[in-house]
């Protein structure tokens, strides 16, 4: 039989996973970089066995902070491991120790939050909760040879692979020839893998290259590999949009709503919104609102009607945007992201070619050092500064933020250059200055409450590179009281240069008032059994653990934030929510510990609508439902204005006139539906 070329070709991604799924990793010692946006940060080892067991070591470097664990493993013949033991530290340098074994049929774990055992019926494969990228790998090549490609996972799940495709690239040996594969069922989104011919591991690729581990011949490529990863990433949410927004064929009418209005807090019954395209062209009492003969009508069913919400503190990779849109934030604010792919991402958020909402961009810069972010965007001399600043200008961002190791003397040349272009400007304070001299040197705005908290340890504490941004605040925010005279001149400080604070209260009470042996934040302990089994394993960033004598300094540490929070409030400081963590569900949680630190409930919801609104200059066509702005809408079954926690409830999501349904998104995501989880289903 004679073959055709397209035939053969058609053939050759086949072919290729054949061979590959009746191989182990080669046997010998792989080296692999870790690049961080590109820049060298760490490495991981490999070293294989011709048994298929192996031992790896991966470590790496970000801003003081960062992974180094060893591991050890034994595969059977399918490629699933039946060993498995790890020591190292995790991202915040905390110890850990991880064991798996499976003996007569019985498989057991333990780590530092985790301790468990199943019977097995059949093949599971473990994933470690502080994995290196390595199994990510060792995962693929089981499900390779696994039938149907699907494996159980431990403790629980089950991961699926796809195949994306099999692409020619160069490499510094001559062409290579690497497939792509996506496991799906571990997280929200496919997670994806590169293995060469030989099944050995070729690159692991996180977040549009946030973090990259590679082989180094293949380096070069990276930029390619990253490319082809972020095609199969958008062409599944193409599908995802396609199948999930409902876009009305003519006018939109929404009926029997109870209207919040944030710029008087008033809750109006019996309102009607009619939309036409992307806007709202009126809002009436529903018996003074005529339907129009082609409008589809929306009934509202007496539910409680906002502005869509906005997180002023994201960075966007993967679900992120579905997930905003299904908890009902339709604007954002990304303050750090790569400068490529991020930037198609939010052109398909606007084209509606993926779900997410309306992004604004900071542009990232920092100082170059062994702290350096991670950025392209390292300046050391004013001139490089002004050019980072007229780049991210030139290319549509409305913001600079920058970073703790960007030399003092940078502030005001960085600021005074983003004003001039007409640009915010904010940031992390640098390191070996106070937030008061930040703000003095022409900043705007302050990410995060600790560096507020900071403000009062300087010039003790100066040093902020480092883990003591974080351990001087759990150790000392508590002697800093609102009544005490220096914060009180502090906050009228702020007040008087109109400083605006993005306290990102949900990581602070993660890392401060959370369990260091528990992966679920305080603020997401009510959503976090419907998330997928695998991504319910680390959504912490890490609580911080007291130091032996300071268990009470520290346990003051969150509550005495709060306070801050409040005082900060009262004193007409203007706060805007932002969360710098999981996507969506957080930000619900930001704003019910705002309502917990004192701040009337109506305000909260003003907080998160229209000041952010108003503060980015955006309220011409944001903030409040009301004609001529666009049909940026939610709708929560529940009222926020009596219980914060019904913020969670959110039924329908209106971006631009379409509308989302949040149980349909988060089906699509992994996560078990709000109202499925009421039901008992």
């Amino acid at each position: 039989m004679r073959m055709t070329a397209p035939l053969l070709l058609s053939l050759v991604p086949m072919m290729l996973a054949l061979a590959v799924s009746d191989a182990l990793a080669a046997p010998g010692k792989r080296e692999q970089t870790v690049l961080m946006q590109g820049k060298p940060a760490g490495q991981q080892s490999v070293d294989t066995a011709a048994d298929g067991s192996a031992q790896a070591e991966f470590q790496y470097q970000d801003r003081g902070r960062g992974d180094h664990i060893k591991s050890r493993w034994t595969l059977d013949a399918a490629g699933i491991p039946t060993q498995y033991d790890a020591e190292g530290n995790n991202y915040l340098k905390v110890p850990i120790s991880e064991h798996f074994s499976v003996q007569s049929g019985k498989a057991s774990w333990k780590n530092d939050s985790e301790h468990g055992e199943k019977t097995l019926s059949a093949p599971a494969f473990f994933l470690p909760l502080n994995a290196t990228p390595e199994m990510q790998a060792v995962l693929a090549r089981a499900l390779l040879k696994a039938p149907g490609r699907k494996l159980a996972l431990l403790p629980a799940g089950e991961a699926r692979l796809e195949e994306a495709g099999t692409f020619d690239i160069a490499s510094k040996n001559g062409p290579q020839r690497l497939s792509l594969y996506r496991i799906a069922g571990m997280n929200y989104t496919p997670d994806s893998v590169w293995l060469d011919a030989n099944g050995d591991t070729a690159a692991v690729i996180f977040s549009s290259g946030w973090v990259s581990v590679i082989a180094p011949e293949l380096a070069d490529s990276l930029p390619k590999l990253i490319e082809l990863q972020d095609n199969a990433g958008a062409q599944w949410s193409l599908r995802m949009a396609r199948e999930l927004t409902h876009a009305p064929k003519g006018p939109l009418l929404i009926r029997n709503a109870r209207l919040y209005d944030p710029r008087d807090l008033t809750v109006t019954p019996n309102t009607s919104v009619l939309v036409e395209g992307e806007r709202v062209i009126r809002v009436a009492p529903d018996a003074a609102m005529k339907a129009p003969a082609n409008a589809e009508i929306f009934d509202a069913g007496n539910r409680f009607l906002m502005p869509g919400l906005w997180d002023v503190h994201k960075h966007y990779s993967d679900s992120d945007g579905a997930m905003d849109i299904a908890n009902g934030i339709t604007s954002s604010r990304d303050l750090a992201n790569n400068t490529d792919a991020f930037l198609d991402k939010i052109k398909r958020f606007d084209a509606g070619t993926e779900i997410g909402p309306r992004v604004l961009a900071a542009g990232f810069i920092d100082g170059p050092g062994p702290y350096a972010g991670p950025t392209k965007m390292l300046v050391a001399t004013p001139e490089e500064a002004i050019k980072a600043v007229d780049w991210y200008a030139d290319h549509g961002y409305m913001q600079i933020k920058s970073y703790s190791s960007l030399k003092p003397e940078l502030v005001p040349v960085i600021a005074d250059r983003a004003h001039a272009r007409g640009l915010r400007y904010s940031g992390h304070v640098p390191a070996f200055m106070s937030a008061k001299q930040f703000i003095e040197g022409g900043a705007d705005e302050l990410q995060h409450m600790l560096f507020v908290e900071l403000n009062f340890m300087y010039p003790r504490v100066q040093d902020t590179h480092t883990m003591a941004r974080l351990t001087e605040v759990g150790a000392h925010a508590f002697e800093f009281p609102p009544d005490k005279p220096e914060v009180r001149e502090f906050i009228e400080f702020l007040k008087r240069h109109h400083t605006v604070i993005d306290p990102t209260m949900g990581i602070e009470e993660d890392l401060f008032a959370g369990n260091p042996q528990d992966k679920t934040p305080p603020g997401l302990k009510t959503v976090a059994s419907r998330l997928p089994p695998q991504a319910q394993r680390n959504l912490s960033w890490g609580a911080l653990k007291a130091p032996k004598g300071e268990e009470e300094a520290y346990a003051k540490s969150f509550p005495a934030m709060m306070r801050l929070l409040k005082a900060l409030y009262d004193a007409g400081v203007t706060i805007m929510p932002g969360t710098d963590a999981l996507a969506g569900y957080m930000l619900h949680s930001e704003l019910v510990s705002y309502s917990r630190a004192g701040i009337p409930n109506a305000e909260v919801l003003r907080l998160a609508t229209l000041t952010p609104s108003q503060v980015l200059g955006v309220d011409k066509d944001r903030g409040v439902i009301a004609p001529g702005k666009f049909a940026d809408l939610v709708l929560i079954d529940g009222d926020p204005i009596k219980n914060m926690e019904d913020i969670r409830k959110v039924e329908a999501v209106f971006k631009g006139g379409k509308r989302f349904d949040p149980a349909q998104i988060e089906k699509a995501l992994g996560i078990v539906p709000r109202k499925a989880v009421a039901v008992g289903q």
